[in-house]
């Protein structure tokens, strides 16, 4: 009898009774990926477990970009030194003229020189003008095609029509009927940004879940008030994705505008550049132009986690 006891329960001690549960958090921390701290214990040991891999992750992966960024602008030192053409200076002498240009200001300017502020002003004026235009009007035509059938079945034609149409293509005729200067870039602008908006908008309005729709109604919730809670939540995303594109092309816009029709700006000081042969200023153009569209891309990108937060947190929480 004690023989059988004694060859019995281990299998059913392994799977349920209190000793095997060390074993089975041990496996259950390797299968989910953890670093391995071995058998010293901590106050915090699990929290560490957890965090400590994302971490060395986040890092690595930030080492990782800061090493291949040096190593490329090491090897277009290299390159460019060695080919020895005036039209392809090297970065040492772009970053150069970059900061004679518009960065060896007055520290109260915040080291902006005359010139920086003679050319940011009325380019990123123009730039956020159109961007801004565009999105409210695209936002408000999005939310009343998308809301009525009829509407959208009328239109579509048009809309497919225009979205086709290049920008650059309309400045010919914008020359012709305004001045040059600032109502000829905003209106580029704001024409060329506006469709990303505008049909983002209509499509996240019509993939509203109709079940949200007739709850709100079951509740009496119409009008204004469905527009705000419902609809305009639930296209949240869609319209943020449509801004987002469209302030990269505002940015492209605004240098093709200054290109044709402008006399200040970051467009008219590389054309100024590229027809006195400064082939270092005109490359600090175009860097600074890249800055700035990374730039704007990170600015949008945290308001975008901000003010979608709750999406994020449903998202999570339905998987």
């Amino acid at each position: 009898m004690s023989e059988a006891r004694t060859s019995g329960p281990p299998a059913a001690t392994a799977t349920g009774g209190s000793g095997a549960e060390p074993a089975k958090d041990a496996g259950s921390t390797k299968d989910a990926g953890t670093e391995d701290t071995g058998n010293r214990p901590g106050p915090a040991g699990g929290r560490t477990r957890r965090r400590t891999p994302r971490a060395l992750s986040l890092l690595t992966s930030g080492v990782g970009r800061l090493w291949l960024l040096a190593l490329l602008i090491a090897a277009w030192e290299l390159g460019t030194r060695t080919a020895g053409s005036d039209f392809y200076p090297p970065p040492s002498q772009i970053l150069k003229a970059l900061h004679e240009m518009w960065f060896s200001g007055p520290a109260a300017h915040l080291f902006l020189t005359d010139g920086a502020l003679e050319d940011f002003r009325p380019s990123l004026t123009n730039l956020f003008s159109g961007w801004i235009i565009a999105a409210v009007g695209g936002i408000v035509l999005g939310l009343l095609i998308g809301r009525s059938r009829v509407a959208g079945a009328m239109l579509d034609p048009v809309l497919n029509f225009g979205r086709s149409v290049p920008p650059p293509t309309l400045i010919p005729f914008l020359l012709a009927v305004l001045d040059l200067g600032t109502q000829l870039q905003i209106t580029t602008i704001a024409f060329g940004v506006i469709w990303p908006v505008l049909l983002n908008t209509i499509e996240g309005v019509r993939g509203v879940d109709r079940l949200q729709l007739e709850t709100a109604k079951v509740f009496g919730i119409s009008g204004t008030l469905r527009l705000r809670r419902v609809i305009l939540p639930a296209a949240a995303p869609k319209i943020f994705a449509g801004l987002r594109v469209s302030l990269g092309f505002a940015l492209i816009l605004m240098v093709i505008s200054e290109l044709v029709g402008g006399g200040t700006g970051i467009g008219a000081r590389l054309t100024l550049a590229q027809q006195s042969f400064q082939m270092p200023e005109m490359w600090a153009g175009i860097v600074l132009l890249g800055v700035l569209g990374c730039l704007f891309n990170l600015v949008f990108h945290l308001v975008e986690r901000r003010v979608l937060a709750w999406h994020g947190g449903a998202r999570r929480n339905d998987a």
